[in-house]
């Protein structure tokens, strides 16, 4: 549809919409953490991949439920490191960002200079 040209994936939207409604329906420190979590992969998730990005909020939101319903400390879920789990999360998700671009092509520019250099 020309109006998606302009406006971005109506359906995308939606979901995202969804994501945020049960999102805030989850009990305290669960919706904090999701909102967290949810900044975090905002930043440094596939930026250039909403429809990867839309699947990975619907599934942190599922998790989060699943938590809140099974009594899950939030600290079990994520462990001793929030970071070791977001990036274990997104890890699991297509789609680049910024920061993994430039991971791998500091990785593989390293590999090249050793290379070059016999090692």
């Amino acid at each position: 549809m020309w109006i998606e040209k302009l406006t971005g994936d109506l359906g995308d939207k939606k979901r995202y919409r969804e994501y945020k409604r049960r999102v805030k329906a989850l009990p305290t420190g669960y919706r904090e953490a999701a909102a967290a979590l949810e900044r975090y992969v905002m930043y440094l998730g596939p930026s250039d991949d909403g429809p990867t990005l839309i699947a990975m909020l619907d599934d942190l939101a599922e998790l989060m439920e699943r938590s809140a319903a099974d009594d899950l400390a939030i600290r079990d879920l994520v462990g001793d490191d929030p970071v070791e789990f977001a990036e274990a999360f997104m890890a699991n998700y297509g789609g680049g960002s910024w920061i993994r671009k430039e991971r791998d092509r500091l990785a593989a520019s390293i590999t090249e200079a050793i290379k070059k250099k016999g090692e």
